[in-house]
């Protein structure tokens, strides 16, 4: 099977589509895949690394507002479909699979028009414009949550999940929590950022550290590199000296890490939520408000009606409201289990082979 990908930007595009790659090599070894990225985006540090054939296109977002650069949006976007049609003749894909962002938006296009099966992946409850735009050429659109199923054509539209649910399904625990001078059976929270750290979350943490001191849980909090130094120099407490508390610039095998916590604290992406509910982990969600549509707090609220998560607003976020609500899970057991098993339902950790099958239906 020869599969073309398509998505850039961030990285909720990119990892769902590596992580489908790297299923459909276990299935069919002698599947062949061509990647398609934008010339900007954070595909061009991301696929060199990895041994996917890697092509870029030069395109722009449009502006939300009237402006001169849409006129200019508009003829990159023209030109990206003719270079697509180039890539895809060259190509000869079986099947078109766009994960999200503006360059999808004209490979996808371009593929549509040339007949060729595509398939729209929509990772957020909330999706962006070049998804609905897509909407009407895609042959199926595969969501993530049911939710965004409202946005899409009913008869196109099928609930497949994120595919890096299915990479994190398989971690196993193990005693890395001592690794960072955690102990490996106590209850543990972890606290997480994203990459590159979130500046609320780390005031919060950093003035809640003296409190999480005195419990008996124990708390590992990834701050991101920006943060690192900071944390440890607005610190009112000698971070040394604590037994229950430990803090990382970056966590690397962060799967590994995962399975062996109780509670995921953090942002509400669509990656993270699939990597949690697919190890089935209750969650404290703190939805960044500077995305698209505010689509993060649509993502959590619907963990929240589902009992697997509390969501604390970013404007609500201090020390005392990330405590308490902490708290109220690690220092509950019952609570805690209740809030897992609501987690592991609402997870889709066979969200690779939903997809794959997908695939397989609409190119037969």
């Amino acid at each position: 099977m020869r599969i073309l990908v398509t998505g850039g930007g961030t990285g909720g595009h990119i990892y769902p589509a590596l992580a489908f790659v790297n299923y459909v090599k276990q299935q069919e070894p002698d599947s062949e895949f061509m990647y398609v990225g934008g010339k900007k985006g954070l595909e061009n540090k991301i696929l060199p690394k990895t041994d996917i054939p890697f092509q870029t296109l030069e395109i722009q977002g449009f502006k939300r507002k009237l402006s001169f650069d849409n006129i200019k949006t508009l003829q990159l976007f023209f030109k990206s479909i003719r270079k697509a049609k180039q890539i895809i003749q060259t190509f000869k894909p079986d099947v078109v699979i766009g994960t999200g962002g503006y360059v999808s938006g004209a490979v996808v296009y371009a593929a549509a028009k040339m007949n060729i099966p595509t398939i729209v992946h929509e990772q957020n409850s909330i999706p962006g414009m070049t998804n609905k735009f897509l909407s009407r050429y895609a042959t199926k659109i595969g969501i993530c949550f049911k939710d965004a199923a409202q946005f899409f054509p009913a008869e196109k539209t099928v609930l497949v999940g994120n595919p890096r649910a299915s990479e994190v399904s398989n971690a196993q625990k193990s005693d890395i929590l001592t690794t960072f001078g955690l102990q490996q059976e106590k209850p543990t929270a972890l606290i997480f950022g994203g990459s590159q750290g979130a500046l609320k979350i780390n005031q919060a943490v950093t003035k809640a550290l003296p409190i999480f001191a005195t419990r008996d849980y124990q708390v590992l909090y990834a701050s991101g590199e920006r943060y690192f130094t900071e944390i440890k120099d607005a610190a009112k407490i000698d971070l040394s000296q604590l037994t229950n508390v430990s803090i990382a610039p970056y966590i690397d095998k962060m799967a590994a890490v995962m399975v062996c916590c109780d509670l995921l604290v953090g942002r509400a992406g669509a990656t993270s939520i699939a990597e949690f509910t697919a190890l089935g982990l209750p969650a404290v969600l703190i939805p960044s408000p500077y995305v698209t549509a505010d689509h993060q707090t649509k993502n959590a609220q619907s963990l929240v009606d589902a009992g697997a998560a509390f969501m604390i607003k970013d404007d609500n976020l201090t020390a005392e409201t990330l405590v308490k609500a902490i708290d109220e899970i690690m220092q509950n057991q019952t609570k805690r289990q209740q809030m897992a098993n609501a987690s592991k339902t609402e997870g889709i950790p066979d969200a690779s082979s939903r997809l794959y099958r997908l695939i397989k239906e609409i190119t037969m």
